[in-house]
C-alpha cells in the first residue's frame, strides 16, 4: 500500500536511527575491538575491564530484544515515537536557555513559545508518521 512521499519522508528519521544502532551497538557486540576501530566504542584502559562487560550486557540486549523491536512492532513503534519526539522538547528546551543566557532573557516571552510550538508540530508529525508505519 502506497502512502506517498510524505509517509517516506517521516521514516527518515527512524531508519537513520534503526541503521546507526545497527553499526554502533550491534556490529561491536560481536567483536568489540572492531567498535574500538569504527569509533563507536572506547578502549578497555579508558572505561576498565568492568566496563566492557557492563557493555556487552547492553549491546546483547540491543542486539537480541531492542533492535528486532525497533525494527518492527507495536512496542518498536512506541520506542520510534519517544526516540523521534523527546529530542525534539530536549532540543526546544535546551535552544531557550542558550538564548537566555546569551542575553536574551527579555525576547524569551517570544523565543519560548516559538521553540516549544515548534517542538509540538515536530511531535504531532513523528505520531502520525509512526502511526502511518
Amino acid at each position: 500500500m502506497d502512502r506517498g512521499p510524505e509517509h517516506r519522508w517521516l521514516q527518515i528519521p527512524g531508519w537513520l536511527l534503526l541503521a546507526y544502532l545497527v553499526y554502533a551497538q550491534a556490529i561491536p557486540a560481536f567483536d568489540y575491538e572492531l567498535g574500538i576501530r569504527m569509533g563507536t566504542q572506547e578502549s578497555a584502559q579508558r572505561i576498565t575491564e568492568v566496563g566492557v562487560a557492563f557493555w556487552y550486557g547492553f549491546a546483547f540486549a540491543d542486539l537480541v530484544i531492542y533492535i528486532p523491536l525497533l525494527g518492527a512492532g507495536l512496542i518498536g513503534r512506541l520506542v520510534l515515537a519517544a526516540l523521534i519526539i523527546l529530542p525534539m522538547w530536549k532540543g526546544a528546551h535546551h535552544m531557550r536557555h542558550v538564548a537566555i543566557d546569551m542575553g536574551g532573557a527579555e525576547r524569551d516571552a517570544v523565543v519560548a513559545p516559538l521553540l516549544y510550538l515548534t517542538a509540538l508540530l515536530g511531535s504531532l508529525a513523528g505520531i502520525v508518521a509512526v502511526i502511518r508505519l
